[in-house]
């Protein structure tokens, strides 16, 4: 299994959708203020790319699915990430309007 850093464009536009999303919602919910919801973020950021990691790990072991011979996009695992954190928002936010 190979990582490689040359991948298309359209992953920085992904990521940093996510990461643009998630400080419009940070802002927006004023929780950039409540120093413990920002760590309780990123710990859940981790624990979900743990946890993804983990997914991925045996999936590919057991053939689910697999990359090509160019090996794992490292921006995958960034992507993961700000994609957990703009979850939390979004989840937040649904909770806060409802």
């Amino acid at each position: 299994m190979d990582l490689f850093f040359q991948f298309n464009q359209n992953w920085y536009v992904l990521f940093f959708g996510f990461l643009l999303l998630w400080v419009i919602l940070l802002i927006h919910r004023k929780s950039h203020r409540k120093k413990k919801e920002v760590k309780e973020q990123f710990f859940l950021a981790f624990a979900g790319l743990f946890v993804l990691f983990v997914m991925e790990i045996f999936a590919i072991s057991v053939d689910l699915w697999n990359y090509f011979s160019d090996g794992w996009p490292i921006i995958l695992w960034p992507t993961y990430f700000v994609g957990i954190l703009f979850g939390y928002q979004l989840l937040r936010t649904i909770e806060e309007i409802c």
